[in-house]
C-alpha cells in the first residue's frame, strides 16, 4: 500500500516544465495538493481531462490534454504524460501524445493503456505503452488501435469495469447535430480482457441511445461523460451526468442490455438526485464498505446562485448504497469564490483506507489566476484519508 505525506490542504511549489513568459512569476503557494503541471491563462492554454494509475512498484503516472484557442484540439490533439517516483510530491513530463484527447488511463495486465479520441468529437482509439509511460504505440489503422474511422465521439477520463472477462467503458456518439449536450447520444464498448485490445475487431459497440429535450419537464439539455458501473444486483448500467437548469442536480442510470447491445433507459424513473451530478463524476465501488462512492462538485446551499454546470467551487466525498440515494459526507476542496476558482473532472483511486484524486483546477498564481473556473490553469494532485470514516456524516 502506497503511503502518502500530502493532504488537501497541505501547499507545494514545483519547478515547472512547463515555458513561461520571462516577465511571468507565478506563486504557487497557495494552490491545494500538488502542482503536477502548470499553464498561465496569457497562453490561452487550458488544462483538460485528468487521469492517473499507480504501477505495481509505486510510480505514479499521470495524463491531461490542452484545449482552448491556442491549441489543436479540434484538429489533432495533444496528451501529455507526467511521472512521479517519490509518491506524487514532484513530477516531471515524460511523454506526449498527439492525436489523444478526453482519454482515460488504466492499468491491464502490467500494461499502461489510454482510451479517449483523436480529438474534440474526433474517432475512439486507444494506445499502451510496455515501459512505465516512456513511449507509446499509435493508433494508425484497425490493427494498432485505430477503433472507429470518420466518427463523431465524445467522452472524458471516465472509469471502466470488468465484467465475465470483458472490459467495459462508456462513450457518447456525438453526431446527433451540432448542439452541446443534446448532440450526446450514451453507448458502450467492451473487449475481452484477454484479447489484443489495439484490434479493432475484438470490440463490440452498442447501439446508442438519443435522449429527448422533452424530459425533465422541458429542462433537459444534455447526458454526458458516463460511468459504467456494475449495480447490486450483477447488471451493467452506464451512470451519465446530466445538462438541467434546475438546482437539484440529476443523474441518468441507463440499463446495458448485453444480449442485445442495447441501452435502455425509462425518463420516469431513471433520473435519481445526485449531489454534483450537473458536471463529470466518477464512480466506484467499495467492496469493504459496500459502497459506492465518488468526488463530486456539490454546491452547498450558500452558493446555489447560478446555473449548477457552472458552480465548480467545491469538490466533496458522496457515497451511496445502491446508485439510487446519495448521501454528502465531506468537503475535500472549497474556495469562496464561484467565477475564477474550480476544482474538477476528478480522478482517483482507493489506496487502502485512504483515497488519492487528481484534479482540474483553476486557481490564483500570483499573476492573475484562471481564465475562469472553467479553463483550468493546473492540474493538481490530493490525498484524502481514511475515507469510510467519514460514512457516518452527512452534509444535507
Amino acid at each position: 500500500m502506497l503511503k502518502y505525506f500530502i493532504s488537501v490542504t497541505l501547499f507545494s511549489t514545483l519547478t515547472l516544465t512547463s515555458t513561461l513568459f520571462a516577465e511571468e512569476k507565478p506563486d504557487f503557494t497557495q494552490v491545494p495538493g500538488r502542482v503536477i503541471t502548470y499553464r498561465p491563462a496569457s497562453s490561452r492554454t487550458y488544462l483538460g481531462s485528468p487521469g492517473f494509475v499507480v504501477l505495481k512498484d509505486g510510480t505514479i503516472l499521470a495524463k491531461c490534454d490542452e484545449f482552448g484557442p491556442a491549441t489543436t484540439e479540434h484538429n489533432f490533439a495533444k496528451t501529455f504524460v507526467y511521472k512521479s517516483l517519490d509518491q506524487g510530491k514532484t513530477w516531471n513530463e515524460c511523454a506526449v501524445l498527439h492525436g489523444m484527447f478526453w482519454a482515460s488511463i488504466y492499468l491491464i495486465k502490467d500494461e499502461v493503456y489510454m482510451l479517449g479520441t483523436t480529438k474534440h468529437h474526433g474517432d475512439i482509439v486507444i494506445v499502451k505503452s510496455s515501459n512505465q509511460g516512456n513511449t507509446w504505440t499509435k493508433p494508425e489503422s484497425k490493427t494498432t488501435g485505430l477503433l472507429t474511422e470518420n466518427g463523431q465521439y465524445h467522452t472524458a477520463p471516465v472509469p471502466f469495469v470488468v465484467k465475465d472477462a470483458r472490459i467495459y467503458r462508456s462513450f457518447e456518439d456525438a453526431s446527433n447535430g451540432s448542439k452541446w449536450g443534446k448532440r450526446y447520444s450514451p453507448m458502450v464498448i467492451s473487449a475481452s480482457l484477454d484479447s489484443n485490445l489495439l484490434l479493432r475487431e475484438n470490440w463490440r459497440f452498442t447501439e446508442y441511445l438519443k435522449g429527448d429535450p422533452k424530459w425533465q419537464d422541458g429542462t433537459f439539455n444534455g447526458w454526458l461523460e458516463g460511468n459504467i458501473v456494475q449495480t447490486p444486483q450483477g447488471e451493467l448500467v452506464d451512470v451519465l451526468r446530466v445538462d438541467c437548469p434546475n438546482q437539484i442536480e440529476k443523474a441518468a442510470i441507463v440499463k446495458v442490455d448485453l444480449d442485445h447491445h442495447k441501452m435502455l433507459f425509462d425518463p420516469t424513473k431513471d433520473f435519481v438526485n445526485f449531489p454534483g451530478g450537473a458536471k463529470k463524476f466518477t464512480i466506484r465501488y467499495d467492496i469493504i464498505s459496500k459502497r459506492y462512492w465518488s468526488i463530486t462538485n456539490w454546491v452547498p446551499s450558500q452558493n446555489r446562485l447560478y446555473k449548477p454546470a457552472s458552480t465548480r467551487n467545491t469538490q466533496a466525498l458522496v457515497s451511496s448504497s445502491d446508485l439510487n440515494s446519495w448521501v454528502v459526507h465531506k468537503i475535500l476542496l472549497q474556495h469562496p469564490d464561484q467565477k475564477n476558482h474550480g476544482f474538477q473532472y476528478i480522478d482517483w483511486i482507493f489506496d487502502g483506507d485512504d483515497i488519492l484524486f487528481m484534479s482540474r483546477t483553476a486557481y490564483d498564481d500570483g499573476i492573475g489566476g484562471a481564465h475562469n473556473n472553467h479553463d483550468a490553469n493546473f492540474m493538481t494532485f490530493h490525498h484524502c484519508e481514511n475515507f469510510r470514516h467519514y460514512q457516518s456524516q452527512s452534509l444535507e
